[in-house]
């Protein structure tokens, strides 16, 4: 069975996931760790469970998810995982730091590639992968069938959407994304957002006043 731990961390108030098995093994979504304190957090969190991080995912690139990409891999030995269509992003990401006046180390290194056909395995547990463009080129929601929930990005909130005034974003794209696949999911779905708390799908086609 798969816990999740949420951080909400940054000058963005970002949610980073940590998603632990019974086994031990965790898997760390949107590093979002700016500050020390940040950092120390997740630390503690991991040593106070016992925990051995084997992955590190990203939803998305913009740097309010990937602060913590480097501090993550240089300390867990981990390689960050995105879609290809966010790799332009990622490299940029220092540049843009510094237009939000938010310097940081990003990760260098070459990430490594996810689409649909992969599947994120966790214990005896196992995510699938859901492209979910419009709010980015390239994000990507993480699903786990058997329990019902979805690590979304920001490509839906509680009772809002993700953004689409930034470089890749496109409002048509997105729609298509949740109304074509994110609503075919289950109702009872629960929703981790990149921001905010957490909604079900059920719920927002209901009440979202973006999607009536």
């Amino acid at each position: 069975m798969i816990s999740i731990q949420k951080f909400t961390v940054n000058p963005f108030q970002e949610n980073t996931y940590v998603l632990y098995h019974e086994n031990g093994d965790c898997i760390i979504i949107d590093p979002g760790f700016y500050e020390d304190h940040e950092k120390d957090q997740l630390l503690q969190f991991i040593k106070q469970k016992n925990l051995k991080p084997i992955q590190l995912l990203n939803t998305h690139a913009h740097l309010d998810h990937i602060f913590g990409n480097k501090f993550v891999a240089d300390t867990f030995g981990l390689v960050p995982y995105m879609h290809e269509l966010e790799l332009e992003t990622h490299e940029k990401a220092t540049t843009i730091g510094l237009m939000y006046d938010l310097p940081f180390d990003a990760y260098s290194g070459k990430p490594e590639l996810l689409n649909e056909s992969d599947k994120i395995k966790l214990g005896d547990d196992e995510l699938s992968i859901h492209f979910l463009p419009g709010h980015s080129r390239g994000s990507l929601g993480f699903y786990c069938e058997k329990q019902g929930f979805i690590i979304s990005g920001d490509v839906l909130f509680n009772g809002s959407i993700g953004r689409t005034d930034l470089p890749g974003g496109d409002f048509a794209t997105l729609m298509r994304s949740i109304k074509e696949k994110l609503f075919l999911l289950p109702d009872d779905t629960i929703v981790y957002s990149g921001h905010g708390p957490e909604t079900t799908l059920g719920q927002e086609k209901i009440s979202n006043p973006f999607l009536s």
